[in-house]
C-alpha cells in the first residue's frame, strides 16, 4: 500500500453520529419531528438581535463570553466565574474529554444514552462501558457496580435522550454519594427546563457542593437556537481551569452569544414554549395510547412510541416519510421497534397521528 497519513488508531472504532433526517417533499405540507426542536421557533428578541448584527460580522466575538456568561449566571443564580460556554452541549462534551480522558481510560454511560458520549469517549482512546437500564431509566447500581479504578468519567442526562425518563434527585445525589471522588460525573441537562416533577433537579447543588460534578446545559430544545449550536456548563473551578485551556478561541460567535443573552431575556415566549410542550405531549401521549400503541412516559420534548416489532417500526418510519413527517428511528440505540416522535405544532402533531392511525390501519 502507498505509504500515506494515517489517523488515530481509535477512530477506527468510531461510528459518526447521525443526525434525525429532514422532511422529503410531497408537494404539499411536511414536518420534520425527528431532532427535538422548538416547534414555535425562537425567541424574537434572539431573532431580532441577530438580524441587528448582520451588519457587524467582521468583528470578533468577546472571547470570554462575559456578557453571555453574566446573563446565564443573573437567570440561574450562579457564579459567572464557574460557566463555560461552547457551540453546543457537544463541544462542552468533547472539552471535558480533551482536558480528562486518554488511552486506558474509562467512561460510563447507560445503554440507551445519547450516542454523543460514547463516540466522544471512542476519539479520545478511552473504553466506553454501557451499562443496562432498569425500564429504559438509569439503574444507579449498575453504574456504581462499573466503576473500575481506570474509570473517569460519568455521563447522565437526566432527562434521558432518547426514551424521556429521568432519574428523581435523591437518586442522582445517591449516584453521586457512591463514586469515588476522582471520578467526574457529568450531568446532561438538556431537557431540563421541560421536567415538570417535584423530585427533579438538574444538579446545580451538587456542582455546588462538590469537586467532581458538572452540569452541561443547551439552547438547543427550549430556546429554539439549535442552528446557532450554545450550551453551557456549571462546574467546580478548577475544572473550569482545565477546560478553558483545552477551549479553542472564540468558540461562541459574536451572533450567538447576543442571541443567547436575548433569549434568556425573552419570558414570554419561554413560557409559551412550556405551555405548548406541555399540552402537546399530554395530547401526543394519550392519543397514541388510545391506538393500542406503547408510549414511555417522557418528560422531556418527544415521546417514544412501541410498535409490535422492529419491522413495523421501519415500515412505520418508511410510511411517514411518505407523508411528509419525519420520525426519529431508534435501531442504532437498540430500541428498533421503537420511534422517537418531537413535539412538533398541532399542525405537524396532527399529521403524526393521522398518519399513524393510518398505517395502523393498513391504509
Amino acid at each position: 500500500m502507498t505509504e500515506r497519513p494515517q489517523p488515530l488508531p481509535q477512530l477506527a472504532n468510531v461510528k459518526p453520529y447521525v443526525p434525525g433526517e429532514a422532511p422529503k417533499y410531497t408537494g404539499g405540507p411536511s414536518y420534520k419531528l425527528a431532532s427535538n426542536e422548538n416547534p414555535l421557533g425562537c425567541s424574537p428578541k434572539a431573532r431580532a438581535v441577530y438580524e441587528s448584527l448582520s451588519g457587524k460580522l467582521e468583528l470578533y466575538p468577546e472571547g470570554g463570553a462575559g456578557a453571555l456568561k453574566a446573563a446565564i449566571a443573573k437567570r440561574y443564580g450562579l457564579d459567572p466565574a464557574r460557566i463555560v460556554t461552547g457551540a453546543g452541549s457537544d463541544e462542552i462534551f468533547l472539552m471535558i474529554a480533551r482536558a480528562y480522558l486518554g488511552q486506558g481510560d474509562e467512561t460510563i454511560s447507560t445503554e440507551h444514552a445519547f450516542a454523543i458520549y460514547t463516540i466522544i469517549g471512542q476519539q479520545s482512546g478511552a473504553t466506553c462501558i454501557e451499562v443496562p437500564e432498569k425500564n429504559f431509566t438509569a439503574d444507579v447500581d449498575a453504574i456504581l457496580a462499573a466503576v473500575t479504578p481506570k474509570t473517569k468519567i460519568v455521563w447522565l442526562a437526566n432527562p434521558n435522550n432518547p426514551t424521556g425518563t429521568y432519574l428523581p434527585y435523591e437518586d442522582v445525589k445517591r449516584l453521586h454519594a457512591g463514586l469515588p471522588p476522582r471520578v467526574m460525573l457529568v450531568l446532561d441537562g438538556a431537557y431540563a427546563e421541560f421536567v415538570r416533577k417535584n423530585d427533579y433537579a438538574a444538579g446545580i447543588e451538587l456542582v455546588s457542593q462538590f469537586e467532581n460534578v458538572v452540569m452541561t446545559r443547551t439552547f438547543s430544545k427550549l430556546h429554539g437556537l439549535a442552528g446557532l449550536r450554545l450550551g453551557w456548563a456549571y462546574a467546580p473551578a478548577h475544572i473550569v481551569d482545565a477546560i478553558e485551556r483545552v477551549r479553542m478561541p472564540f468558540n461562541t460567535n459574536l451572533v450567538v452569544q447576543a442571541a443567547g443573552i436575548a433569549a434568556l431575556e425573552d419570558e414570554a415566549f419561554i413560557q409559551q414554549s412550556l405551555e405548548h410542550n406541555d399540552r402537546e405531549l399530554a395530547r401526543l401521549t394519550r392519543e397514541l395510547r388510545a391506538m393500542g400503541l406503547g408510549v414511555m412516559d417522557s418528560v422531556g420534548n418527544f415521546v417514544v412510541v412501541e410498535f409490535a416489532d422492529a419491522k413495523t417500526a421501519t415500515a412505520a418510519l418508511e410510511y411517514m416519510k411518505h407523508r411528509g413527517v419525519t420520525l426519529r428511528g431508534l435501531a442504532g440505540y437498540r430500541m428498533a421497534d421503537r420511534l422517537r416522535i418531537s413535539v412538533g405544532t398541532v399542525a405537524g402533531n396532527d399529521a403524526a397521528l393521522a398518519g399513524i392511525k393510518d398505517f395502523l390501519a393498513g391504509k
